[in-house]
């Protein structure tokens, strides 16, 4: 079940808001866990099983590093014992293939492995968990007795399948009580209505243009039809995926918590570290706080720091897909990262405004080469032609109708990309206070109604992070 499904939007969360508002304060966990665990077992029944698992397994492990907090060995080995245990089960699922295929091809070995699918949410469901338990075992958060409230935090289901991964100490207190206010629900409700608008009236139409390009061998493209994917993708993944964490942080607020923002406007940047500060930031937030700062952050001299960069980009990469264009991506931008660190970051700061724009959406761009294509041979020669070294020139007869076609709606999304519609939105609510609050109630209505409209007919409907 998704977000941006009919029967998610009609029948699953009304039924939901309904029972958790009739339900006393006291059960109103209980009655979340239990529908999450019927969201994630509509599409993955048996799978639903490994969520609960590593619920009971790290709840456990929670309440045993509290009692033997002052025994030290006995804490160190609870909390190796459960990184092992959790980073074990993602692995079995998600990178026991790709290890074995790569050993096949350089060793004399004949590895097999079952070909399971990836359980839903099992990267971000399992980071929870990790932070969890290295937090109690650095007596940041006190450990949760009350396994309900627990599996309450880890199978949430606003936030499971696609994130922001969500610490246990920012929302332990909502898990007691939350104050829930009309005006907090109609927030929360705005706050999905505007992410339900971008993945299904921005992110679904501009992926077709890339899909259609994507279908066509690099070699047969024109340096525009290129540059025109690659810029339709870049929207895409954009609003996908930001549009679903605006959908989890709106449903988070109408049940009483609060989730981290995860996007803010990151293609306004001008870095690639400024994108990266904007751009998936809890996942960011994550790696900075329980790998790059316990290998020493940068306080152990610059050879270090760079090793300690390294390990977190190509875990970054890792993290997103078990295939080597994925670790190739982190490292790209690892090394962008590094040499803006090293050299250039200053000297950005002091070139024109649209200068260092233009550099950062370039590189990002080419960086989404690599993140899209599975095969790096075909993504390499993607991006010869995008620098001209295609064999269909600069311009051709598709590229021309593409652009006649979909100009309009990439200026229209360019714009959406940048804080200019929430401003103007937020200035008329402040000048015209009972006018433009008016305003805005019918602008989403507008959009839920136009969004459920394009549910109904629309046949390509993907959540590109799910696959993560």
């Amino acid at each position: 079940m998704v977000f941006s499904s009919l029967i998610f939007l009609f029948q699953f969360l009304p039924a939901t808001l309904f029972v958790y508002y009739l339900s006393p304060p006291k059960l109103r966990n209980a009655v979340l866990l239990a529908a999450s665990l019927v969201f994630y077992a509509w599409g993955e029944p048996f799978y639903v099983l490994i969520m609960l698992f590593s619920t009971l397994f790290n709840y456990a492990v929670g309440l045993m590093l509290e009692k033997h907090r002052e025994r030290p060995g006995i804490a160190n080995g609870l909390l190796t014992g459960s990184l092992i245990v959790n980073l074990g089960v993602l692995f079995f699922f998600k990178y026991a293939g790709f290890v074995a295929d790569n050993l096949n091809g350089v060793l004399p070995l004949r590895l097999q492995t079952a070909d399971l699918p990836l359980p839903l949410g099992i990267s971000f469901y399992t980071f929870q968990t990790m932070s969890y338990v290295i937090d109690v075992y650095r007596r940041k958060v006190i450990a949760q007795r009350n396994l309900i409230s627990f599996g309450a935090y880890v199978a949430m289901f606003p936030q499971l399948v696609a994130g922001p991964i969500v610490k246990y100490g920012d929302i332990a207190r909502q898990l007691v009580a939350r104050h829930m206010t009309l005006d907090r629900f109609g927030r929360g409700a705005e706050l999905f209505i505007r992410g339900l608008a971008k993945k299904a009236l921005l992110a679904n139409p501009i992926g077709l243009l890339w899909m259609n390009v994507k279908a066509t061998p690099p070699g047969e493209l024109s340096v525009l039809s290129a540059w025109l994917g690659i810029l339709a993708f870049s929207l895409q993944i954009y609003f996908d995926f930001s549009g679903y964490s605006d959908m989890a942080r709106g449903l988070g607020k109408m049940f009483g918590f609060d989730f981290m923002k995860n996007f803010n406007y990151p293609y306004v940047s001008r870095s690639v570290t400024e994108f990266w500060r904007r751009w998936h930031i809890s996942l960011g937030s994550w790696f900075r706080e329980y790998v790059y700062i316990p290998l020493g952050g940068n306080r152990k001299g610059l050879a270090k720091q760079l090793r300690n960069l390294l390990i977190v980009w190509f875990f970054t990469g890792l993290w997103h897909g078990a295939s080597w264009n994925f670790i190739v991506w982190g490292l790209y931008f690892g090394f962008l990262v590094t040499a803006e660190k090293l050299f250039w970051l200053k000297g950005l700061s002091r070139l024109p405004r649209c200068v260092a724009h233009g550099y950062t959406l370039a590189a990002v761009m080419i960086g989404w080469v690599f993140f899209e294509y599975e095969n790096l041979g075909i993504a390499v020669q993607f991006i010869g032609t995008l620098i001209g070294y295609g064999s269909n020139g600069f311009v051709d007869r598709q590229s021309l109708y593409d652009l006649s076609v979909y100009a309009g709606w990439l200026t229209l999304l360019a714009v959406c990309a940048t804080p200019l519609p929430r401003r103007l939105l937020l200035r008329i609510r402040k000048r015209w206070a009972i006018a433009g609050s008016a305003l805005a109630l019918g602008l989403y209505l507008l959009l839920l109604f136009l969004s459920t409209a394009n549910l109904v007919h629309e046949t390509y409907n993907p959540f590109l992070y799910f696959r993560f």
